[in-house]
């Protein structure tokens, strides 16, 4: 579909990976690469004025910092550039860009920098549909204008903090359209409340999806062209259970989907019902339903949902999209605070996994391969400084109820070890220091990694929990990139090799007494929780949006009975049938 065969606000369609059930109606808020390099938050009414000066001052002292490079250029200088320097002020004092960016401020109550970006955008853009090729390049020269004024912005401390909006459901909220959404971004853009989440590029288990979910917010991911085609402002329908975005909807449409929407809201407050029932099967098995989260913030709602405890705490994004690293002292007071939220319910924290596409502020990744290269307790053991802050906090924070240590990426027995040394010293120190601790904590590994897997045995023994992340499982037994649109349809969490995998590790949990949970997106997939139950599961952690309804599939199904049929299953060499699997 090509941009110029579409008139203005046309209506079509576009497909997709529908990552995260549910449905958005709202306009569109089209971020470029650049856009999403800087801060974007709302403000509040009473701070418009404020933030407007705040981007007019930017505005004047790149018009200043420009006059005086003019005035300074030496005599040998290219004549071109005194020229291009004066188009740039006089671009800085358009008010098409300054007013309009300005107007942004007020009617959308964006904050500066996200305001003149998305202004220049539109700006760009219509440069960009000029014939005349000279006039086209000068969309080179706006985006050099902006980039001045954002890092004039970004030169200064934090504005404000930012301010979630609270909509009506039905209303019409802004729905974020992207190339792609990395994990520094998305921590960005999680504190507004937006309606739904579009992007190019992911999969099912890119960062995108899993944060969206824990937003329990409607995303298409795996579009292909959604940056190029939508555009700012453009109305929007996202159906999430199909896959499908409605760009510029009619009136007929738009309705039907404003009743799906509301159908879906009222099943969604029923299921909350079920807040306070076990999660027992038909035959009397208890299942454990845990969730995940990323920030300390986030474990209030689970609590409120009825989470049996936290069964991951991704510890990562207290490190991200800031420039220095987390104290001691702040990582322990996030830690304590979700364990005195929890009111004695287990929480397990991930130490900090970092590396492949999740990076530090100012680190630049260099392997070749970074999702096989220096990540997570790779980068742990390297950096051992760094892994003692964090050992030490968490214990600390382990006076205040059940932490339970979940190590990524694990793929040999001497990297147990290294750990327990390292967590050893951790505990020296804090005696030393007269510091108060739990004498007792749980250390456990993630099944990850498909050597781990295989050879399971030793880490049963030596470990006292296990934590099966399904995502980076899948892809690495598939050599499947999770996060690549392009192979999405080869990334399978059914393929016999992978069940196959999930099941030894928990049979042979089971053999040592060790409880074994599934804390990747499989977990949360209704759809493979009958599966999961079968192959003899009974710790699911996911986001605790997902809870309701994994709880009110198992209510349902008997679980010897599903055992069996798993069992049957996966001596079979072809991928299962779900459907058949799946018939009660």
């Amino acid at each position: 579909m090509s941009e110029a065969a579409l008139p203005s606000n046309a209506m079509f369609c576009l497909m997709g990976q529908g990552v995260v059930q549910g449905y958005a109606i709202g306009k569109a808020a089209v971020m470029g690469a650049a856009a999403l390099e800087v801060a974007h938050y709302y403000i509040e009414a009473d701070q418009v004025q404020t933030e407007s000066d705040r981007l007019y001052a930017a505005m004047d002292q790149a018009q200043q910092d420009l006059a005086v490079i003019a005035q300074q250029l030496p005599a040998d200088a290219p004549r071109e550039i005194a020229p291009v320097l004066e188009v740039h002020r006089l671009l800085l004092a358009d008010p098409m860009l300054r007013q309009q960016s300005a107007q942004l401020i007020a009617d959308r109550l964006y904050n500066a920098e996200w305001a003149l970006a998305t202004q220049g955008q539109q700006i760009i853009a219509q440069f960009e549909q000029i014939e005349d090729p000279y006039l086209r390049e000068r969309s080179a020269d706006v985006r050099q204008v902006i980039e001045r004024v954002l890092l004039i912005l970004n030169g200064k401390a934090p504005h404000a903090h930012s301010l979630p909006v609270q909509t009506d459901p039905t209303d019409s909220g802004l729905i974020v359209v992207a190339r792609d959404i990395s994990p520094g971004d998305m921590l960005r853009l999680r504190k507004v409340r937006f309606s739904a989440f579009l992007t190019d590029l992911g999969g099912p288990t890119s960062h995108t999806a899993i944060v969206a979910r824990s937003m329990n917010i409607p995303a298409v991911v795996g579009l292909g062209d959604v940056r190029r085609l939508v555009k700012d402002g453009d109305m929007l329908i996202v159906d999430g259970f199909k896959g499908i975005v409605i760009v510029n909807p009619a009136e007929t449409i738009l309705q039907q989907y404003r009743q799906l929407q509301a159908e879906h809201l009222r099943q969604e407050a029923q299921l909350s019902q079920l807040r306070d029932t076990p999660a027992m099967t038909v035959d009397g098995i208890r299942i454990h339903l845990e969730a995940n989260i990323e920030l300390p913030s986030e474990a209030q709602a689970a609590f409120e949902i009825g989470a049996d405890g936290i069964g991951l705490f991704r510890s990562e994004f207290l490190f991200m999209g800031r420039k220095d690293l987390p104290s001691e002292n702040e990582q322990f007071e996030a830690y304590a605070r979700v364990v005195q939220t929890m009111q004695g319910r287990p929480v397990t924290i991930r130490t900090l996994d970092i590396g492949a596409d999740k990076t530090l502020d100012g680190e630049q990744t260099v392997a070749t391969n970074p999702a096989l290269g220096l990540r997570a307790i790779r980068y742990c053991l390297a950096h051992p400084e760094l892994f003692q802050t964090q050992l030490r906090a968490l214990l600390r924070a382990s006076q205040f109820g059940l932490v339970r240590i979940l190590i990524p990426m694990i793929s040999t027995m001497e990297e147990v070890h290294a750990v327990r040394q390292a967590l050893d010293k951790a505990e020296q120190s804090l005696i030393a220091d007269g510091v108060p601790y739990a004498k007792q904590i749980q250390l456990g590994a993630m099944v990850e990694v498909p050597a781990i897997a295989i050879a399971i045995e030793p880490f049963a023994q030596h470990l006292d929990f296990l934590s099966i992340g399904t995502n980076d499982l899948i892809q690495y037994v598939m050599a499947v990139d999770r996060a690549d649109a392009d192979v999405a349809d080869l990334y399978d969490p059914m393929h016999p090799a992978v069940l196959r995998l999930i099941a030894h590790t928990i049979n042979r949990a089971e053999v040592y007494g060790k409880p074994v949970s599934v804390c990747g997106e499989m977990a949360g997939d209704v759809r493979l929780t009958r599966m999961l139950l079968g192959l003899g599961l009974r710790c699911f952690s996911m986001p605790a949006a997902q809870i309701p309804r994994v709880k009110q599939e198992i209510l349902s199904s008997h679980s010897a009975a599903l055992r069996l049929k798993v069992a049957t299953a996966l001596n079979r060499a072809e991928r299962i049938d779900l459907h058949k699997l799946l018939e009660k």
